[in-house]
């Protein structure tokens, strides 16, 4: 079935963007590309036109799911091509394409953000944001928990033909070998048409038992280190978009503490929050500044950051390396203020206490596992 990322205006929208912008320059050409396959490049037409070269480009990575590496390269394009502006009205057009391109390849299901427009956080410019010095050690030896995850979609109870695309997020450890991630993720699919496609049970277990998890993958030059398999998958539930993984191989030595009861945030207190990553499938990342919750419920977190497709499924911890939420969707906002300025962003994840709240009602044994080891 043939898939599309962006409607034929959006394409003609970002065309016009980029030509009147001076990214059809065909030195920057290569500059787009970079991070994509140099064997798929070379598959793509080349036109004198600079304008038909931008559309033949567009067009035809629009078309493109994903490579075999699990990259979008649509997705890369525009990132690349966000990077190379300055002026704010073009770079809001390029990176609300990248939004939906990003959200869509990684299956993220809709949540509404529900924020207040006209928002202003310029009180907490002046609030004291230093921490102990072992901050730093900690949340490095809390890093070595979170791993990239990849997972490959099985239709039919068979791998999905005629190719079967690896899908990223990231996990990270609740108990020695029970890794917790969203279920959009372990459920590889892709949006379309605006419509989540969810997989059935046989085939969710399937991909969840055929993922590889890579808990030090810290660089480009990781790539090949070695990785964990998953034998089952033991909990999960869509609405509160999480999954609990049994791995084999996984590192025995650290696993994250979970916060026993929802976060709260007080109207002028904003919480500090950090969130370690693997956006995009790419090496471990971590955001810390700026990344503050502003709202909370018994259910849900939001807060500001900075997160992509592949940041789906990571922890977000407070500044003591607790997990208060698992991270499961970003949202491109406007009008909303942050600290005096503008912000593009509001995240969401689903409280801790709710999921486990939900694993005592619904998976009884899986909660005492994961309790039992949180009070060694």
């Amino acid at each position: 079935m043939s898939h599309t990322y962006l409607s034929q205006d959006d394409l003609k929208e970002l065309r016009d963007t980029a030509v009147e912008a001076g990214l059809a320059e065909p030195s920057l050409r290569s500059l787009l590309f970079a991070g994509i396959l140099p064997k798929y490049r070379a598959t793509l037409p080349v036109i004198a036109a600079p304008g038909p070269q931008i559309q033949s480009d567009l067009g035809d990575m629009n078309r493109v799911e994903r490579l075999i590496d699990g990259t979008v390269p649509l997705a890369i394009w525009l990132r690349n091509a966000a990077d190379q502006l300055t002026d704010a009205a073009p770079r809001d057009v390029i990176l609300k394409a990248l939004d939906r391109v990003a959200r869509d390849a990684a299956g993220e299901p809709d949540v509404a953000p529900d924020v207040p427009t006209g928002e202003s956080k310029e009180e907490i410019i002046f609030r004291d944001d230093t921490v102990p010095f072992d901050f730093l050690s900690a949340g490095a030896l809390a890093g070595t928990s979170v791993a990239r995850i990849k997972v490959l979609p099985y239709q039919g109870g068979a791998l999905l033909q005629p190719l079967a695309l690896p899908h990223n997020g990231t996990g990270w450890l609740i108990a020695p070998d029970l890794l917790v991630t969203n279920h959009h993720v372990v459920n590889a699919r892709t949006r379309a048409d605006g419509q989540q496609q969810v997989a059935g049970p046989v085939d969710l277990r399937l991909q969840a038992q055929g993922s590889r998890s890579r808990f030090d993958y810290l660089s480009e030059d990781d790539a090949d280190t070695e990785e964990a398999r998953a034998s089952e998958l033991v909990a999960w539930d869509e609405e509160l978009d999480y999954a609990v993984l049994r791995l084999t191989g996984a590192p025995a030595q650290h696993f994250l503490r979970v916060a026993t009861e929802p976060l709260t945030v007080a109207k002028d207190t904003p919480v500090a929050l950090n969130i370690i990553q693997h956006p995009g499938g790419e090496p471990k990342r971590i955001a810390l500044r700026n990344n503050l919750a502003f709202e909370a419920d018994d259910r849900d977190v939001r807060y500001f950051t900075d997160t992509r497709g592949g940041s789906s499924g990571s922890p977000v911890l407070t500044d003591d390396w607790t997990v208060v939420a698992l991270h499961r969707g970003t949202r491109r906002v406007s009008d909303v203020s942050f600290q005096g300025k503008s912000t593009a962003f509001v995240n969401v994840g689903t409280q801790l206490s709710a999921i486990m709240r939900h694993l005592q009602e619904h998976n009884p044994k899986v909660h005492d596992e994961i309790t039992a080891a949180q009070s060694r």
